[in-house]
């Protein structure tokens, strides 16, 4: 059963943009430099770092796109599993991403995985691994629920679809309204936010692996407040 369309499934994808602005603060700031989730950014890095380019591991980025393709692949099987006996995919995938999450920050705190800036290494390999994979898991669910502007780790083509919805000249062919444009803009925003609540938490020394904590938290409440609500009311089949 897939999640129903309407303002609780977009506030929660929402929700989920502004976690990954703080999951790519520490990724990025701590980890790496490195994304886990932004994909394209990450694939990128690697090719820039098997050049030689100074500041990239190809390593780290290497990790990264292997933890993601692993977890997309496994969270794709998993939702499709689940989904084929006709039970709610949705919140098993957030309980999941979450757990992954969890285990990066627990990894990170027993890892000694703290400053920015700091060498990339083992410990820091292994957060990127299990973050990364949490990220291609959290990728195929929203891939999967279909929240048009709300992919949840990008917001490039909701910023592009914002801009080209302005008035006086609309672009009709990609949709415009209030509805729309508010949906860009918060998914623009909340990928701000997020990134500036978890770059500004790291200035202010929590350690990476609380930062980590949050979003774990977050998704993980996500999840449970959307699997306690009746199911007819936050799912339908297909």
């Amino acid at each position: 059963m897939k999640p129903r369309a309407g303002v609780g499934l977009t506030s929660v994808m929402v929700a989920l943009t502004l976690t990954t602005g703080m999951i790519e603060a520490v990724s990025f700031l701590v980890l790496g430099p490195v994304f886990t989730a932004v994909q394209t950014g990450n694939l990128l890095f690697l090719s820039f770092a098997l050049t030689g380019a100074a500041g990239l591991s190809p390593a780290a980025a290497g990790v990264s796109f292997g933890g993601f393709v692993v977890g997309a692949v496994l969270g794709s099987r998993f939702e499709s599993s689940v989904d084929a006996h006709g039970r709610r995919w949705f919140v098993p995938a957030l309980i999941v991403e979450a757990l992954l999450l969890g285990l990066g920050g627990l990894a990170a705190w027993r890892t000694g995985v703290g400053a920015p800036g700091g060498p990339a290494d083992g410990p820091h390999f292994a957060v990127v691994a299990l973050v990364a994979a949490a990220m291609g898991i959290r990728n195929i669910t929203t891939l999967r629920a279909r929240v048009a502007d709300l992919p949840t780790t990008v917001s490039t083509r909701a910023l592009t679809a914002l801009l080209g919805g302005l008035p006086p000249i609309p672009d009709t062919r990609i949709g415009a309204g209030p509805r729309d444009e508010g949906r860009r803009l918060a998914s623009v925003g909340a990928m701000f936010i997020g990134g500036l609540l978890g770059a500004w938490l790291l200035h202010e020394r929590i350690h990476p692996a609380v930062v980590l904590l949050i979003p774990a938290a977050l998704v993980l409440t996500l999840g449970a407040a959307f699997w306690l609500t009746a199911p007819e009311r936050t799912s339908e089949p297909g």
